[in-house]
């Protein structure tokens, strides 16, 4: 085209009468497609302005309107099969939830809830209760609140009970766990005051008392190392003395674990966590875990310790900005059920991924290679994630799958529906039965022949 006749180009109104617009508004609704078919005139003015392209056709148009529309209506949250082996996959949502704990949302989501009602009253109630009753029975803490995230526990802790005073904490914990969450900035942000001990390697008992007798100290704070050890010459206080000296100068101690365990990692072979039980009988004042990690639950920070302390952090104005929804809230309940039922390692899925037999994944490799036609079972390391018990690995035994291209390969598992998330290891893609939902199997097989079809990979 030496001079482009952009009138040639059918309107918005043309396009809008038409047949297949009628079936695109009854999809996307009048307003979308609208805004649809404007841009993509606007495209094609633009493009043909460049001399790019030669006038579409209509139905040409129309594919691009709908092209257009299905990017703005697909979901960016979607579920995926979690191949990799990590359990606690921060990038992949953390903990799954348990049957229980699903059905526990639907319940209180497809309508009303005595989230703030009680019910015997008929009067306004409090959402704290739903879940610190068993908190309280499960851990022996006095009392216990939930928030949105640990973070949100540990700043708002830092804040009712510490602004413009100092806390007092080692060398040796001045972590910062993902994202760029760091305990110095996160005091800052609280109004705290930072004062800390020791050497980056060895902080001594002495440390402590040298900082508390010079005064002006609120509280004293330990932060679990969940994503990295120390190794070598180095040496700390334990808690339980950490908290004797705090206790003689009347100062509280906050436990930050992090994590949070309520059962005893070294019965699975793997290292041991400092359980949230253990750190109160160790005389913790106050103990900040999260939901979604070793607990096995949803996203929730969990506060528990001394009812004077819990009280006062609970009336501070930032504890409803950070508060737990009714979603949250009901899951944790179902989920704390499980450890009071004395079935949280049979119904709660990471607990169920960490004691699965090697074994057991072993016959569920072997299926998948022998229903693919396709790969070799292989001895591998599953990790735990999420910032829990770093460097530590359960055996487990994967699908490797041969490929010219791993990371294409990757590419194409992860465009399947659902999506399937491995890894690559010693140049093979990586498939872990161990972090796959045993309701999973169809569909990671049938993605995983989808892939290689598609993407033409020799195996």
């Amino acid at each position: 085209m030496s001079d482009v006749d952009l009138s040639a180009l059918p309107s918005v109104d043309r396009l809008l009468h038409s047949t297949e617009a009628a079936e695109l508004i009854a999809e996307y609704g009048r307003p979308l497609t609208l805004e649809a078919m404007r841009q993509t005139l606007e495209e094609q003015r633009a493009r043909l302005k460049a001399r790019e392209v030669t006038l579409p056709t209509p139905d040409n148009l129309l594919r691009r309107v709908e092209e257009i529309l299905c990017g703005w209506v697909k979901p960016t949250l979607l579920p995926v099969v979690n191949a990799t082996g990590v359990i606690l996959h921060t990038n992949l949502g953390r903990a799954p939830l348990s049957e229980a704990a699903l059905n526990a949302i639907q319940g209180v989501s497809q309508g009303y809830s005595s989230l703030e009602y009680d019910l015997d009253s008929g009067q306004r109630g409090s959402r704290y209760l739903h879940a610190e009753d068993l908190l309280k029975k499960i851990t022996g803490a006095e009392a216990a609140l939930v928030v949105n995230n640990n973070a949100a526990a540990l700043m708002l802790a830092l804040a009712a009970l510490a602004r413009g005073k100092k806390v007092l904490i080692g060398r040796t914990q001045l972590v910062e766990i993902g994202g760029g969450f760091r305990i110095p900035e996160v005091m800052k942000q609280s109004g705290a005051r930072l004062a800390e001990v020791g050497a980056t390697n060895r902080v001594h008992l002495e440390d402590y008392a040298t900082a508390i007798e010079e005064g002006d100290i609120r509280l004293v704070m330990r932060a679990h190392r969940s994503n990295f050890r120390i190794i070598g010459f180095h040496s700390e206080p334990d808690l339980a003395e950490l908290t004797q000296l705090a206790h003689r100068h009347d100062l509280p101690v906050l436990d930050d674990l992090g994590s949070g365990t309520l059962l005893a990692t070294e019965r699975f072979g793997l290292q041991h966590e400092m359980m949230v039980q253990e750190s109160l009988a160790a005389g913790a004042d106050l103990v900040c875990f999260s939901g979604d990690k070793l607990l096995g639950g949803p996203q929730a920070g969990i506060l528990i310790g001394r009812a004077d302390l819990i009280a006062k952090i609970r009336k501070h104005p930032m504890a409803r900005a950070v508060r737990a929804d009714k979603l949250a809230l009901a899951a944790l309940a179902a989920t704390l059920l499980h450890y009071l039922k004395d079935e949280a390692e049979r119904e709660i899925p990471i607990w169920q991924m960490i004691s699965t037999d090697a074994r057991l994944l072993h016959e569920r490799a072997r299926h998948w290679a022998a229903t693919l036609n396709a790969g070799e079972v292989v001895e591998a390391e599953s990790a735990v994630g999420g910032g829990s018990l770093p460097g530590d690995t359960l055996p487990t035994w994967a699908l490797a799958l041969e490929s010219r291209d791993p990371e294409k390969l990757l590419e194409a598992l992860r465009h399947q529906r659902p999506p399937i998330v491995g890894r690559i290891h010693e140049g093979r893609v990586l498939l872990d039965p161990r972090t796959v939902l045993p309701q999973q199997d169809g569909a990671l097989l049938q993605g995983v022949q989808n892939a290689l079809d598609q993407s033409g990979h020799s195996i």
